[in-house]
């Protein structure tokens, strides 16, 4: 099995859609996704994730499975540093969350004073239960900490999410702390992320990205990335910066 997760184009966050360079994002997107053989294509109900699936629908005639739990991963935490600021976990000072180890554990991590303080980790379950349930309607039952192939293929299923998000279901594949990959990962507007399972044993499966934020489609359309995904490279660059 392969999974896409497919970021959605340049945002306006304001009004959940896309900017002009969005659209165009999009339009590029949609030339590289819509001739692969998609089994099933599953979009988050945000303004912004369904405008960047339309041209890709549209252009392979197909229609999607809309769901809520594919929605942007905004749980609000409070932020260490400012006292009460709350905003998403992804956007925390490196020296703050890298203090405290129990954020790097995979099992603990949720057990942090501010997020037990929050709703981050019934939110997290809620999103891998219903990502199981696909996974498991598609041949691939979770166990433990693999699948168990009871019915091996090679269906390839698009997801067109957040980016957030998309690390939340990484992280339950791969077995790892989400703020790992929230930290540690940038993914930009349109990029592709590819997941594809291994199977060297029979019935035991686990999943492996081949490659992670690809925006070649952009580079073939001659479109500059959008630097919506981090910040600041250099300090007082001009940049983003918190």
């Amino acid at each position: 099995m392969k999974l896409l997760l497919i970021r959605h184009g340049d945002p306006d966050y304001e009004n959940d859609c896309l900017t002009p360079v969005g659209q165009r994002e999009a339009e590029a997107l949609a030339e590289r996704i819509a001739p692969l053989p998609i089994c099933d294509y599953y979009v988050s109900t945000m303004g912004r994730a369904m405008e960047t699936a339309a041209p890709t629908l549209r252009l392979a005639g197909r229609e999607a499975v809309f769901c809520d739990w594919l929605r942007e991963f905004q749980v609000p935490v409070a932020r260490p540093d400012k006292e009460g600021l709350y905003h998403i976990p992804w956007d925390w000072l490196p020296q703050d969350w890298l203090a405290d180890p129990i954020l790097l554990d995979p099992e603990r991590w949720a057990e942090h004073e501010v997020f037990a303080q929050s709703e981050v980790r019934d939110a997290y379950d809620r999103v891998i239960t219903e990502f199981d349930r696909v996974l498991a309607a598609h041949g691939y039952v979770r166990n433990g900490r693999w699948y168990r192939a009871e019915q091996p293929n090679s269906d390839t299923l698009a997801f067109f999410c957040h980016f957030g998000l998309s690390c939340v279901l990484m992280s339950h594949l791969m077995n790892c702390s989400p703020m790992v990959l929230w930290h540690g990962l940038a993914m930009a507007p349109t990029s592709v992320t590819v997941i594809n399972t291994e199977e060297r044993r029979p019935g035991i499966a686990i999943f492996r990205a081949a490659a992670v934020g690809d925006i070649s489609h952009l580079s073939a359309h001659g479109l500059t990335p959008s630097f919506s995904a981090r910040f600041c490279e250099i300090y007082g660059n001009g940049e983003r910066q918190d």
